[in-house]
């Protein structure tokens, strides 16, 4: 597998990085679960909005990545999981920086040990459907905070920044 394209973001902490640009930045404060096994990553932002349907965002990891994160409006859903272990190792071996969930994933442990950042809600072992419903490339709004296609974000365990 293929690690992300090294980007010197990765390693600046949120809390730092709010104290030198504050407003400029949004901080989505819903406490999301740090579930990868990197622990901060940053990116250009590609979005997804979907329910309960994780067709776009396995079909989207497995394209080339470019170190971006792929954040995901599933709604806030804890029914079925979004991403599993083997949607994760194909956003790995693609170059993906990490993954923000606004839902739920399953295979925790698995995804734990990979080298990739992943923000979600927590697990549910339930795969979802799909069928390919959803919207790619779209504004999606987590916690009041609009997060846009191609806005900067970055992640780390104390939290998630956004570019306005």
């Amino acid at each position: 597998m293929t690690a992300p394209a090294q980007n010197p973001a990765n390693n600046i902490n949120t809390a730092d990085l709010y104290d030198e640009r504050g407003d400029e930045l949004a901080s989505v404060s819903l406490q999301f679960q740090c579930l990868g096994g990197r622990s901060h990553f940053s990116g250009a932002a590609r979005t997804i909005r979907c329910f309960q349907d994780n067709a776009l965002v396995k079909a989207t990891l497995g394209t080339p990545g470019n170190g971006n994160v792929l954040v995901v409006d599933g709604g806030g859903s804890l029914g079925t999981a979004l991403m599993g272990d083997m949607i994760a190792e194909s956003a790995v071996a693609n170059g993906w920086a990490g993954v923000v969930i606004n839902g739920v994933i399953r295979d925790r442990q698995a995804i734990a040990a990979l080298d990739l950042g992943v923000k979600a809600l927590g697990s549910n072992p339930r795969k979802s459907a799909k069928a390919g419903a959803g919207e790619i490339d779209v504004d999606v709004e987590i916690d009041g905070v609009t997060i846009r296609a191609g806005a900067m974000i970055w992640c780390d365990p104390d939290g998630i920044l956004v570019e306005r």
